[in-house]
């Protein structure tokens, strides 16, 4: 198959599951409906951006789709990847992806965030050079084991469909990138996250891309409806506000994507539609001993194997 054929399949299938991620939050969301705006600038940069504001369930939200095209890869879009780093001059390029941050009303639902797509350098003679990346993480303000073990659950059987020690590989590499050194803490409960995916098969590498974005509903859709009804109070959407700007710092300060977005002269409203609606700063804020703010980072903002854990609580 041709490579712009494998592209064009790429695409397509992105914006269909664009379009059934939306549909899937409405039905959950029901007060508010994500509204897509299609965007083009030219013919290099195009997308469409789907966003919810206000609603029930999600107080703010964007799943947007992209397709860029340029001359010159952005030096982050190189980052571990040798067989292209060796490359002299400027490496045209396209890629095509979808990418999601959901801020939820209730601080017990944990916001998330997902980021998958398509590579395909073109090296100066040299045949072009294809690869996959993506993954999904969640960021809870109030933890849950049980939630941690779905969702780490869920990664693992998709993982285990590409090789026996994916989930391990791309669970690790997941914690050490959502972390923030300026904090010594991690940005949440982890997920997984895999770059440089091109080792196999189109075929296979293309199906378990397919995987990864298709069971994202699966893992974040039976948190929400068994959080988005618990009670809460000021108390709890101030420490929500607190913890939604660390996760501005970290998207500011660490994130790939947002880097690469603005290093290809991405459209700045989608690549900052991940902040999210309002976020607090304090001066050395301090949680009460033995409260559920001060569990957050002692146990569930620290890298472990949730799945190893004997028993499940609430």
């Amino acid at each position: 198959m041709e490579i712009q054929q494998r592209f064009a399949e790429a695409r397509s299938w992105l914006i269909d599951l664009q379009r059934n991620i939306c549909t899937a939050l409405n039905a959950i969301d029901q007060q508010e409906q994500f509204v897509a705006d299609a965007w083009e600038r030219n013919a290099d940069y195009s997308g469409i951006t789907c966003t919810i504001k206000n609603g029930r369930v999600f107080e703010k939200g964007g799943v947007n789709f992209s397709c860029i095209s340029g001359k010159s890869l952005p030096h982050v879009a190189l980052a571990h990847k040798t067989y292209l780093k060796n490359h002299s001059g400027t490496l045209p390029f396209s890629v095509c992806g979808l990418s999601l941050v959901l801020h939820p009303l209730n601080p017990y639902v944990p916001t998330v965030h997902m980021n998958i797509r398509f590579f395909i350098a073109f090296p100066e003679n040299h045949a072009p050079v294809w690869w996959f990346g993506g993954g999904y993480d969640l960021t809870p303000c109030y933890g849950f084991v049980a939630d941690c073990q779905h969702w780490h659950q869920t990664i693992k059987t998709v993982c285990d469909g590409l090789s026996a020690d994916a989930y391990h590989r791309y669970k690790t590499w997941c914690d050490q990138y959502f972390h923030l050194p300026h904090r010594k803490e991690q940005r949440g409960i982890g997920g997984f996250f895999f770059d440089e995916l091109h080792n196999s098969s189109f075929e296979q590498c293309f199906a378990f891309f397919k995987a990864t974005g298709e069971s994202f509903l699966t893992a974040y859709l039976p948190i929400v409806r068994k959080r988005m009804t618990r009670t809460y109070g000021a108390r709890q959407r101030a420490f929500q506000a607190m913890r939604r700007g660390r996760y501005v710092e970290f998207n500011l300060l660490y994130d790939r994507g947002t880097k690469f977005g603005i290093e290809s002269g991405g459209r700045a409203e989608s690549i900052l539609v991940s902040m999210p609606p309002q976020a607090h700063w304090h001066y050395q804020w301090i949680p009460e001993p033995e409260s559920e703010e001060a569990r957050l980072t002692t146990y569930f903002l620290q890298p472990r194997d949730w799945l190893a854990l004997s028993s499940i609580s609430a």
